[in-house]
């Protein structure tokens, strides 16, 4: 039995996002749990187009996610196969599978304008060479074209292992151009040769590609080769249900999604369920994923982003990341913010006790500044918890900390019911306003747990300061 091969083919040419990472993810996902192989190719051939920029951007995309393809050390780029395209198109014309074409420009339009009008193939095989048929005078200083010899009759059919059978009447395929003028490869072509040439046995990409897999599949029959397996994805629609599109503002480098405080692992979760499902689970590991993945699970319709449920599942990822991965993530983002000193309080502690109360690690991150440096509380907390005999108040619950000698939240606890008893106060006119003295905000966790955290001294510290008075 063959081992199962697929890949991931990027052309270089923007960055990578969501569509071409879910691509990647299922063709990953598919080899892995059949104990194959996962390739990446450049498909590089639009050298106009194609920037040594946008590949790296490609490759940062792919080691962001942590899709590491098999051959990381030897990634196929098409620009460096020409010779063997080229051995391959002369092996085409040498066996009667391909011709040149000598159309000129004016000519080809004509022909699109007449197919337009009667539904069929665009171009009229003018130049094919068939039995008994005579070709047209080869034209002065033109350089023909190379085209292939596509079958005329029958269909070509085969077994989408999502979309089902799809059977393509071969009439309704042009003899597509395998080679352009200046001798260099057309896209179809060069992706049936690597194909052959890397061995994949399963081609899983978006069903914008349907169109090519006939004429791919004939090319591969004309090498005398057996064609991979196809599985079509369905799109990714935008939260409106729309194709997505860069003029919607809809396509962002995958990589963009780690500044907004996506985990990666929760990036894959999320576009793993965009078209797929396994019952009605939702969050999960990468490793389960392997483990559950198939393609007769893909849904053969297209699937709607939806911002809430991503941050919901990344939410689920950063409650159940070790603390000491989720602090290498926030640190950076806390020295953004300011906060450079590290040594007073571990990092890894403080998101123990706050990491359920964000759904991103910007909003995780913001859950931890103030326990390094108190934040200046806004108006309408002041407005709402802050009195004139506030102050006062915090001074007299000072004194009371001050007499602990075993610095844990169950003791500071202890203190608050006595306290507010003797104040003849409720509890919420000493945790609030004690948050705002503390913290410089009214959302945080069990503020026993808080004080714990920060330590007697600075807790006593920033209790002395009257940050309302004129």
């Amino acid at each position: 039995m063959k081992t199962v091969k697929t890949r991931f083919a990027p052309s270089p040419t923007g960055y990578l996002h969501i569509g071409g990472v879910r691509t990647a993810l299922y063709s990953w996902a598919f080899a892995k749990h059949h104990n194959g192989e996962f390739l990446l190719r450049i498909e590089d051939t639009d050298t106009a187009r194609s920037t040594t920029e946008s590949v790296q951007i490609i490759l940062d995309g792919m080691n962001w996610v942590g899709l590491k393809p098999d051959n990381a050390d030897n990634i196929v780029y098409q620009s460096k196969n020409m010779q063997r395209y080229q051995a391959l198109i002369k092996q085409l014309l040498d066996n009667g599978r391909a011709y040149y074409c000598y159309c000129s420009v004016e000519e080809l339009a004509e022909m699109r304008e007449k197919a337009e009008r009667e539904g069929t193939a665009t171009y009229d095989r003018r130049w094919r060479p068939e039995v008994g048929k005579t070709l047209p005078e080869i034209p002065d200083n033109r350089q023909p074209v190379i085209r292939f010899k596509n079958p005329i009759d029958g269909v070509t059919v085969w077994q989408d292992l999502v979309k089902g059978e799809i059977r393509i009447p071969n009439a309704a395929l042009d003899d597509l151009i395998i080679a352009r003028a200046d001798g260099t490869p057309t896209y179809n072509f060069c992706v049936v040769a690597d194909d052959y040439d890397m061995g994949i046995t399963h081609v899983i990409r978006g069903d914008d590609h349907v169109n090519n897999t006939p004429k791919q599949i004939n090319i591969f029959k004309a090498l005398g080769v057996e064609a991979p397996q196809y599985a079509h994805l369905p799109m990714i629609l935008n939260e409106a249900g729309k194709k997505i599109s860069k003029r919607s503002g809809d396509t962002v480098a995958i990589t963009e999604f780690d500044t907004l405080g996506i985990l990666p692992e929760a990036m894959l979760n999320y576009l793993a369920r965009l078209g797929w499902a396994h019952g009605n689970d939702e969050f999960f590991t990468m490793k389960k994923f392997i483990e559950w993945f198939d393609l007769k699970d893909v849904s053969p319709s297209a699937s709607r982003m939806d911002g809430k449920k991503l941050l919901w599942i990344n939410g689920e990822h950063i409650k159940h990341t070790d603390n000491k991965q989720l602090a290498e993530w926030v640190k950076p983002r806390l020295q953004n913010l300011g906060i450079t000193q590290f040594e007073s309080l571990a990092l890894s502690d403080i998101l123990d006790l706050v990491k359920d109360r964000a759904q991103d690690l910007n909003a995780l991150t913001l859950e931890c500044i103030y326990f390094y440096q108190k934040q200046v509380p806004n108006a309408a907390d002041i407005a709402k918890h802050w009195e004139d005999s506030t102050f006062a108040r915090m001074q007299r619950f000072a004194e009371c900390l001050a007499d602990v000698t075993d610095w844990t939240a169950e003791n500071i606890h202890a203190l608050f019911a006595p306290f507010c008893e003797k104040e003849g106060i409720k509890m919420g006119k000493l945790g609030m306003p004690l948050r705002l003295a503390v913290c410089g905000t009214a959302k945080t966790p069990s503020v026993d747990a808080v004080l714990a955290l920060i330590g007697k001294k600075e807790v006593l510290r920033r209790l002395g300061e009257d940050f309302v008075s004129d």
